[in-house]
């Protein structure tokens, strides 16, 4: 379902809470320090109007031999920024490894949406309102305009 005259979706949790104030940095400076909690990495990705690098940290899922970004909050700065950029940067303490993104159509979400709620449904399923791994394919493919998802390739 393509249609180039269709708004952009719109979903989108803004931060807010102890949850973020203290489990977002914490996880941010323990992959700073290159230390890595269940596959996290810092994100870093050039704004698409200042040209700055902007950093969040993310959890990078590993699914079928790809590798893959989901926006759990939805269309965040991250998000819209990557699109731009087309791809950034993934840290783990010193190491930084740039990636091309490549979004996923909607069609194609339902079975990663699946594989990343196994993984960090304890994290991150208050954002998903109540959709959860056992989910059918019809309930992850109607939510899917609001979880963007990016497969993470080589730069190089």
């Amino acid at each position: 379902m393509s249609d180039a005259t269709a708004p952009e979706p719109t979903r989108y949790v803004k931060p807010g809470g102890l949850t973020d104030q203290l489990f977002n940095r914490v996880v941010a400076a323990l992959t700073k320090a290159g230390l890595s909690i269940w596959g996290s990495r810092v994100l870093a990705v050039r704004g698409r109007k200042s040209g700055e690098w902007r950093t969040t940290p993310v959890n990078l899922l590993t699914y079928q031999g790809q590798r893959y970004l989901v926006a759990p909050r939805g269309h965040t700065q991250w998000v819209r920024n990557i699109r731009v950029s087309g791809g950034g940067e993934l840290r783990i303490g010193r190491r930084a490894e740039e990636f091309r993104a490549v979004e996923l159509a909607d069609s194609d979400k339902p079975e990663v949406l699946r594989a990343y709620l196994k993984r960090w449904k304890f994290e991150v399923g208050m954002f998903f309102d109540g959709v959860g791994p056992d989910a059918s394919d019809a309930e992850l493919l109607g939510i899917a305009p609001g979880y963007p998802v990016f497969r993470v390739e080589s730069a190089h």
